[in-house]
């Protein structure tokens, strides 16, 4: 590997952390990847270890250099997994709990009791959000109310709260730097998204002390410097590396960095993550649209003190279904077959699954309602029940888009696609059908490493702007090859055959609802 100028992301996920070299042309030069492990201390609960998460990050990075003294770092950037909450000592640097991770639904009751004391509307209108386990507040507070002492302590500005971002920028500059950006500090509960500050109600509401909340920056922002000498990485990796006095220059919550990496910059672009789930959002730019569909206003990626606003929805189950396949019912051996059963028959022939393992979310907010195969004869055939549930992926998709087009009153012309599943054709151009527009899967789907990369880049000033990399982007597609995943689907079917195929879908989603 040459002496090349690059930009160091960091994208922190849910089971692991992946680490990516980016040169100044947005070209993925090297990967690093490391797993870390999820914690089920009780039903429901999901927790990750903090210095594990940081020493996943450091292996990560560390499988990057390939020999000494070989990069030139100019600037580092970090996408996170959202919500997952850590408090720590401030003159230690120790957590003082594990992580408590986003999926963790212990403060499930917590919320109920929010809820039924008439606060909801108002934790709406100020952070776009609905009560939920899911974000961050009541972990926080459950965290103070459950570790002796904690409360007191964090009152007197001992601790520190944070999410992921916040945590590994603490660590990267050694406990100088207490900081997140808007992004994440948007999936707390406590960030009110109209005024962009910390909210004194939310915070008395929610029972958190502002004592422990970070500094809040825009996206694309000089965060602070890395300071990682040279006998530290010696004495750990034995490599002569050093991250010291490098800028840490973007950070953003992992669906913001999505969409960014997606360069989905003006109001109308959206883009779909599809992985275990699909979280798909929509750039409404400056105006800050109030869902009426169940859906979840947030804040995008900005890069300066003015807001952009997105629209949010997720699909439970996508991957996972094609998990449940491979797993459960012993159809397929790999998710990878799926595509060539699924063109190996014209037509799924009447047959519907609707994968509603966990109820069914927006449009229809149904957490009651079950999974079910629909349609079946005694003609019916594994690869129909196979090619239905790819087909479930876009048709839950297509119900997410036109819920956030309703909201937003704008139309779309393309979709942009990155996560795992974005890679089986199939399911790109059934999802192109059913939706009626272009759907664009770029020559690199790790679009949530790019976004961190993308800001970091900006800000420093290895871009421009944003035409810069859109060019950049265009001239990887042209020189596309028999490796490039780069790909543009159209659709191949009428509207007619768009609708009906549309009809039956909402008929099997309502047979299977409560």
């Amino acid at each position: 590997m040459s002496n090349t100028a690059c930009i160091l992301s960091i994208d922190q996920g849910t089971t692991g952390t992946t680490a990516l070299l980016v040169d100044v042309k947005g070209n993925i030069i090297a990967r690093g990847y490391q797993e870390f492990t999820q914690y089920y201390p009780h039903p429901g609960w999901v927790e990750h270890d903090p210095e594990e998460i940081w020493n996943a990050t450091l292996q990560a990075i560390d499988a990057l250099f390939e020999k000494e003294n070989a990069l030139n770092i100019i600037a580092i950037g970090i996408a996170n997994q959202r919500e997952t909450t850590l408090v720590w000592d401030k003159e230690t640097g120790k957590p003082i709990y594990p992580a408590i991770v986003w999926q963790c639904r212990r403060t499930a009751d917590k919320c109920a009791h929010l809820a039924k004391q008439g606060v909801a509307e108002e934790i709406k209108a100020k952070t776009g959000l609905v009560i939920d386990a899911y974000f961050s507040a009541t972990k926080v507070a459950w965290i103070l109310d459950h570790v002796s002492g904690a409360r007191e302590r964090a009152e007197r500005g001992e601790l520190a709260f944070g999410t992921v971002d916040t945590w590994l920028l603490w660590k990267l500059t050694d406990g100088a730097v207490h900081k997140t950006d808007y992004t994440n500090a948007s999936r707390t509960l406590l960030f009110n998204i109209n005024t962009l500050s910390w909210d004194e109600t939310l915070l008395e509401i929610l029972n958190v002390p502002k004592a422990i909340l970070p500094e809040v920056c825009p996206s694309a922002s000089n965060f602070g410097t890395a300071s990682f000498y040279r006998n530290f990485w010696l004495e750990t990796f034995g490599k002569n590396i050093s991250l010291d006095g490098i800028p840490i220059t973007g950070i953003a919550g992992d669906q913001q960095a999505a969409l960014f990496g997606q360069l989905c910059i003006k109001p109308g672009m959206a883009k779909n993550t599809y992985g275990t789930g699909c979280f798909l959002m929509l750039n409404t730019g400056a105006e800050k649209v109030l869902t009426k569909t169940g859906l979840l206003t947030t804040l995008a990626c900005s890069l300066d003190e003015n807001p952009i606003y997105a629209l949010e929805g997720s699909v439970f189950v996508a991957g996972a279904a094609i998990q449940w396949l491979r797993d459960s019912i012993g159809f397929i051996k790999s998710a990878s077959e799926t595509e060539e059963i699924a063109y190996s028959i014209p037509d799924s022939e009447g047959v519907f699954v609707v994968p509603a393992f966990t109820g069914l979310g927006a449009p229809y907010w149904d957490p009651d309602a079950r999974g079910a195969i629909l349609g079946l004869t005694r003609g019916s055939t594994r690869e129909q029940i196979i090619r239905a549930t790819l087909e479930s992926v876009a048709y839950q998709s297509a119900d997410v888009v036109r819920a956030m087009l309703t909201d937003a009153e704008m139309s779309l012309e393309q979709l942009r696609v990155d996560g795992g599943a974005a890679a089986n054709n199939f399911l790109m151009q059934f999802q192109s059908d059913i939706l009626g527009i272009n759907v664009e899967r770029p020559a690199h789907i790790e679009s949530t490493g790019l976004g961190a990369t993308y800001l970091a880049g900006i800000t420093t000033g290895v871009w421009g702007d944003i035409e810069e990399l859109e060019a950049n982007r265009t001239q990887q597609e042209k020189l596309d090859d028999s490796t490039s995943k780069a790909r543009v689907f159209s659709p191949q079917i009428d509207a007619k055959q768009r609708n009906e195929k549309l009809a039956q879908w909402k008929k099997a989603v309502q047979q299977v609802m409560s």
